[in-house]
């Protein structure tokens, strides 16, 4: 394996490999977004992207659209090819197979059945391997995969809309609306690409919401989430009386399964979860929930919530939404309740942030460094 020394053309092909693996946005999980492209002699000759789980991986849809033989060509892929067996074959024997004589890689891959293997197979191969191209890019593009292959349990997005005060809601209680149709249209595009969306039962009595996706394409639905201790979320609540057409969870302390039974006949998934401080142990739900396939997890709880995942530092992200509005009132909710930090050097620091114009509203987007909390 060569030190990558990129020039124009692997920076464009690359590029367009990172746009192909978008496309799989929201139908991949929990595998990665992955996009290649095959060029020889400076044509393109291929293109494919990892489409739906369970499907052909980016290298085999490529090669599937070749216009010409594969022999001494050039592919590009944003993602370690695997080199296990899983839903599909090791896409490496594929890429060795072909004839290609270069190979160019954007991230390796950290799942522990691939890492690094199918870069000396290929070398072995006698395939020229360079890795690290738009390799930010590619690491970005698949956060979600990368934390959950290695930790098991949900890359956690915490969002809330807030005005420029502060408050998520009115003196009264009201939420409806901070933000303006922009914003909203991002948050249903993002419930469109992660696997579950969590709240907490406070949030289904105060506003009763469906938690749906309503993207004018393709809309897919999120696996509903409701962290509710002590099982008191209304049978005619919308999210209960749903749950057959939108796969719901319930994450409680009830273990009695009586009480469960409304529950599961309106085709609800009930996990108990154990208590911890007297609360819901979040970090054992999280792995119940990560046992099950999900990967990810867009976190709309209200502040007590929000201030109960950043304690157990299962969140990866920060999402705030700031609309130009004023509520006031010192009653009026925050985002995160809790007891709070007690001095500035302890509070959770956000990095790698980035911003976006949404109409009037503003996107901040950042993630949580624990490194430099205090035990």
């Amino acid at each position: 394996m060569k030190t990558v020394v990129m020039n124009m053309s692997d920076i464009q092909y690359m590029q367009r490999a990172f746009e192909l693996a978008k496309k799989g946005v929201g139908r991949v999980n929990p595998n990665p977004l992955v996009g290649a492209v095959i060029v020889k002699n400076g044509t393109l000759i291929g293109e494919g992207y990892h489409q739906k789980y369970g499907e052909p991986h980016a290298e085999v849809n490529a090669f599937s659209s070749l216009t010409e033989s594969a022999e001494n060509a050039t592919m590009y892929v944003t993602l370690e090819p695997c080199s296990h067996f899983g839903k599909t074959p090791p896409c490496v024997d594929a890429v060795i197979k072909s004839g290609v004589s270069r190979v160019v890689v954007g991230s390796l891959d950290p799942n522990p059945l691939v890492a690094g293997r199918s870069i000396t197979k290929m070398c072995k191969a006698g395939i020229e391997v360079e890795v690290g191209v738009l390799q930010t890019e590619c690491d970005e593009l698949n956060a979600v995969f990368f934390h959950y292959i290695t930790t098991k349990t949900p890359y956690v997005i915490m969002k809330y809309a807030m005005t420029a005060d502060g408050k998520i809601a009115t003196r009264t209680g009201v939420s409806r609306w901070i933000t303006g149709a922009e914003a909203r249209n991002r948050v249903h595009a993002d419930r469109n690409r992660i696997a579950g969306i969590m709240i907490g039962v406070g949030t289904v009595l105060a506003d009763d919401p469906m938690l749906d996706c309503r993207t004018e394409k393709d809309p897919k639905n999120p696996i509903r989430i409701v962290c509710d201790s002590t099982l008191r979320l209304p049978i005619s609540s919308r999210i209960v009386a749903t749950a057959g057409q939108i796969p719901t969870i319930l994450l409680t302390s009830i273990i009695d399964e009586k009480i469960h039974e409304p529950y599961l006949a309106s085709g609800c998934t009930v996990l108990p979860v154990p208590r911890k401080n007297d609360k819901l142990d979040l970090e054992f739900g999280l792995k119940l929930l990560g046992a099950m396939g999900i990967d990810s997890i867009l976190l709309e709880g209200g502040a007590t919530l929000n201030a109960s995942m950043l304690e157990a530092r299962l969140v990866q992200k920060v999402q705030t939404y700031i609309a130009p509005k004023i509520f006031g009132g010192k009653n009026a909710p925050s985002p995160v309740a809790g007891i709070g930090v007690d001095i500035p050097d302890n509070a959770y620091i956000l990095k790698n942030t980035k911003t976006t114009i949404l109409g009037a509203d503003i996107l901040i987007e950042s993630e949580v460094d624990y490194s430099c909390l205090q035990e």
